[in-house]
């Protein structure tokens, strides 16, 4: 169709120093501008950072192990319940 363009996208990237980077592996925060063919655009941010649960006593890997064991618990105490083992 005549008139319209292509979509757009620019991206910007940076690490935990607040330095531009190039590497989306490396990036901790970020702007992500697209703008459609009708010349709509549309902005994003991101931003991540590790929260520690104070609550959690132990590391959170640890944590997820502990829960996972507990899940296959339930679900062997689930299996002989019903028969199924």
């Amino acid at each position: 169709m005549a008139g319209k363009r292509e979509p757009e996208q620019r991206v910007a990237y940076f690490d935990a120093d607040g330095n531009r980077t190039e590497d989306p592996a490396q990036a901790v925060r970020g702007e992500i501008l697209e703008q459609d063919s009708e010349g709509r655009r549309r902005r994003t941010w991101f931003l991540f950072e590790e929260v520690e649960l104070k609550w959690l006593p132990v590391s959170e890997g640890a944590f997820l192990l502990w829960v996972l064991l507990a899940l296959a618990l339930v679900w062997l105490l689930v299996g002989f319940a019903l028969g199924w083992i």
